[in-house]
């Protein structure tokens, strides 16, 4: 495989023209295109990448890691920083929703379910750089508060797919379908499925005490 700094841009440059390319026109898409969009020839594709195999994974798995890492960050940022869970979480949700539904996600994520069957690592690829890639700092949070007493929460991982399935997952369903929902009812969707996901919770304000009221379980 070529080495060195040139090497190195030209296999970016090839990892993005694949990604622009499949998402535009699928598996399909001849390495031959690929190779114009990325100023390279069909050759130099090959000695960066064995197959065409190889790069699609690369080219997708990368592109939705790029697409969706600074929203997962700015989340777990935000979670660290405030004191006041209630307004973290809306923060983030907004975050999530801003990076899942990116036309470049959206994209993404219709290539994943066309291909996921021929290569199954696609859908291992948008679990660990999509959505998911959140529950780790999530978890991690609601775990430390229900140390404090501020949570009544017996399972922090399943809290955490409560959450998502709230604010974010019918965003996913109805994506699918083509169907984008209005700003609007986004916004409720998220104002109200973290308020009924704290209620649930019995989540305390700092400085309410900490000895939890009765929750779930």
């Amino acid at each position: 495989m070529p080495a060195g700094d040139r090497a190195e841009r030209k296999r970016a440059a090839i990892v993005r023209a694949a990604a622009d390319v499949f998402v535009r026109e699928g598996y399909g898409a001849g390495v031959d295109r690929i190779a114009a969009e990325a100023g390279v020839s069909k050759v130099t594709v090959y000695n960066h990448f064995r197959s065409k195999e190889t790069l699609f994974v690369e080219a997708v798995t990368g592109a939705l890691d790029d697409a969706l890492s600074a929203a997962v960050a700015g989340a777990e940022a935000r979670l660290a920083a405030s004191a006041d869970l209630r307004e973290a979480l809306v923060l983030a949700s907004r975050e999530w929703v801003v990076g899942v539904t990116a036309p470049n996600v959206v994209g993404l994520r219709r290539l994943v379910a066309d291909e996921v069957r021929t290569f199954p690592e696609l859908g291992a690829a948008w679990r660990r750089s999509g959505p998911d890639r959140a529950h780790p700092a999530l978890a991690a949070a609601f775990r430390r508060l229900a140390d404090e007493g501020r949570l009544e929460m017996p399972d922090p991982g399943l809290a955490v797919t409560q959450l998502l399935a709230l604010v974010l997952y019918p965003h996913l369903v109805q994506g699918a379908c083509g169907d984008e929902i209005s700003a609007t009812t986004t916004e409720n969707l998220i104002r109200s499925g973290v308020e009924m996901f704290l209620a649930y919770y019995r989540y305390r304000e700092p400085g309410a005490g900490t000895r939890p009221t009765p929750g779930p379980g």
